[in-house]
């Protein structure tokens, strides 16, 4: 039934890019050019080409011009200057994930670069640097780190994630206030440019293409192998979760409650790095807390830290569960497994719609602003759907805020919590119910509309189709990192060959 759908949706894109002459002149031009360097391509016209195309998020279609598919570095590059030259913008295709289908385009009639070719996983054991190549997800790095010395990375559970897209926008997961954004992990990248120059970015060569590639690499270049820094697996992780639902029978319970669990991240010495603490409520009455204690004591977790977290609330069913990191990571994956195909063999999609905030250490929710937040869902019940996941990132002992702010391209470096707020269709297939939009705009001006004087940006993974070049700016970089951008990519991408509707360089300088 979703392929089906997918087939004619993109049966009715193929039709109107086909009638456009400028794209017929574009694609006979890089046709000939792919050819001629022998590169493995694909248009609307292949046998997989539906396959090829496909896109994660249904409510966001595109139909790109040419699908290059390299094999080595060397057609990397063929494929950017064959596109670039026949005036066509590119973008690279991971894992294909990207909540507003950038992956694709971003607009019809793009040229991506699907890099599943690229799949290799191999830690040096003098260095325990893992070379990772870009076309790879999460769930297979993660198996892969394991089985060559029992080595691990923080990232997302979602296992079909591409390793690309996530770590060079951010990459958070439950082992991320001990280790960092996955992001943070990157010493080395392999970088294809726009003029199909290819570089190996560190922070003493390239530096300013390591800056920018890590928290804007859509916009800069294509990596074909990352060289990320390993940590020791967690020899136990402790799962926990209660139902908070009680909570959500008063506005008064719950907005102290929540204050409550704000002022206990912030100031209590039990939190610290290795505890990981996310929310999760939706359109139909549930609220949860759930998480992971990494490396430790079960039983002070469960008789201490664990009824001082939820002090604030009323009883509720509660459970801590003790695994090892790959069944820690396989329960969190469940119902998919680790193990996912690359390319065009992964099909699970979505019918979304996203967005995000991120809440500053230094500015915690007010207590208004918790109010409006939860004021809101309650008012809200029953329709949608939509959920809210609330995960914290920030506390005094977090990892994730250690990196300057001006060391890398990703901006969010105090950071308390970060809000996914989502809008779905129930069975993931389109057609999306426009009504869901201001809902879950709704959810995210509850909150603006309340913390009044404080800075609340967002996060670049779960990006919102819906910004505008400038407010995606403000939002994702702020001015300071913006502008540099900006100027990076004048200076290797005049011509935004790399580009999608939220790309570095269509906004001007903030």
């Amino acid at each position: 039934m979703i392929y089906s759908t997918w087939l004619l949706i993109s049966l009715i894109l193929i039709t109107s890019i086909s009638a456009n002459p400028s794209y017929s002149k574009a694609s006979s031009d890089v046709m000939e050019c792919l050819t001629t360097k022998n590169v493995t391509h694909a248009d609307q016209s292949s046998a997989n080409w539906a396959a090829l195309s496909n896109v994660y998020n249904l409510r966001l279609v595109y139909q790109p011009l040419v699908i290059m598919i390299p094999e080595t570095s060397d057609q990397v590059s063929d494929s950017i200057t064959c596109a670039a030259a026949a005036g066509l913008k590119v973008q690279p295709k991971g894992g294909g994930h990207s909540y507003a289908s950038f992956s694709s385009g971003g607009k019809n009639g793009s040229a991506i670069v699907d890099m599943q070719n690229f799949s290799s996983i191999d830690v040096n054991q003098t260095t325990l640097v893992a070379r990772v190549g870009s076309g790879q997800r999460l769930g297979n790095v993660a198996l892969a780190l394991y089985d060559q010395g029992k080595r691990a990375l923080p990232h997302g559970t979602c296992p079909g994630v591409g390793i690309a897209g996530h770590a060079l926008h951010g990459g958070f997961g439950y082992a991320s206030r001990k280790w960092g954004l996955t992001l943070d992990h990157i010493v080395a990248l392999d970088v294809i440019l726009a003029n199909g120059t290819q570089i190996h970015a560190t922070e003493k060569s390239y530096q300013d293409i390591f800056f920018a590639m890590r928290g804007a690499g859509d916009s800069f270049g294509i990596v074909t192998h990352f060289y990320l820094q390993t940590e020791p697996a967690p020899s136990s992780v402790l799962y926990y979760t209660a139902d908070l639902r009680p909570a959500m029978e008063s506005i008064d319970l719950i907005t102290s409650a929540f204050e409550g669990l704000q002022t206990y991240a912030l100031t209590s010495s039990d939190v610290t790095s290795n505890i990981t603490i996310g929310l999760y409520t939706d359109s139909d009455g549930s609220l949860s807390i759930s998480g992971w204690c990494m490396d430790c004591d079960l039983q002070v977790f469960k008789n201490v830290v664990f009824p001082a977290m939820l002090a604030g609330f009323p009883s509720s069913s509660s459970t801590v569960t003790e695994f090892g990191w790959i069944d820690a990571l396989t329960s969190m994956s469940s119902p998919n497994p680790l193990s996912e195909p690359l390319g065009s063999g992964y099909t699970n999609h979505d019918t979304f719609y996203a967005k995000s905030l991120v809440v500053k250490n230094h500015e915690p929710l007010t207590t208004g602003a918790i109010r409006s937040f939860w004021s809101y869902i309650i008012a809200n019940q029953g329709k949608g759907p939509f959920y809210t996941i609330i995960d914290l990132y920030g506390g005094p002992t977090s990892q994730i805020n250690i990196p300057s702010s001006a060391s890398s391209a990703y901006s969010d470096r105090d950071a308390l919590w970060v809000f996914q707020n989502y809008g779905y269709t129930y069975n993931s297939l389109p057609p999306y119910d426009s009504s869901i939009t201001p809902l879950v705009d709704g959810l995210n001006y509850a909150i603006t509309s309340a913390q009044t004087g404080g800075t609340i940006s967002a996060y670049l993974n779960y990006v919102d189709s819906d910004l505008s070049p400038a407010m995606a700016a403000q939002l994702y970089y702020g001015p300071s990192t913006y502008d540099r951008l900006l100027s990076i990519k004048a200076e290797v991408d005049p011509m935004m060959v790399f580009w999608n509707p939220q790309s570095i360089g269509n906004s001007p300088a903030l």
